[in-house]
């Protein structure tokens, strides 16, 4: 079984920056795929950005210029540095990890339990 922590949400006045962090831990072989989604209330649940294990990175068009994915292998730990934060922002983030485990042949997918990151002044 894998566990994703997320971690770094929090208040933050327009224009200023926060730093995401999702951690796996557990039964982990590999990590094809990392990535962060937003979801304000009443709405659906969208792709921020993507980064795979070749470190190719995908962004949704209103976040480019701005956000920036990242991982760090050896600790199993993605990041989202969000710098220039605007309002509409605002969104509960959550983590998503496609993971191989010991045992299997193929990949599973785990959701973090999301952190709220609030852009106000």
């Amino acid at each position: 079984q894998v566990q994703l922590v997320e971690s770094g949400g929090g208040l933050v006045q327009p224009g200023g920056s926060l730093r995401l962090s999702c951690a796996a831990s557990g039964n982990i072989f590999s990590i094809a795929q990392m990535g962060w989604y937003r979801q304000a209330p009443g709405k659906q649940r969208d792709l921020v950005a993507t980064i795979a294990s070749g470190d190719t990175t995908n962004y949704a068009d209103s976040v480019k210029g701005r956000f920036t994915i990242s991982r760090d292998n050896a600790k199993n730990t993605m990041y989202l540095q969000m710098n220039s934060l605007k309002p509409e922002d605002t969104a509960v983030y959550y983590c998503k990890v496609i993971v191989r485990s010991v045992g299997d042949r193929f990949s599973r997918q785990y959701w973090g339990q999301g952190t709220q990151v609030t852009v106000s002044s």
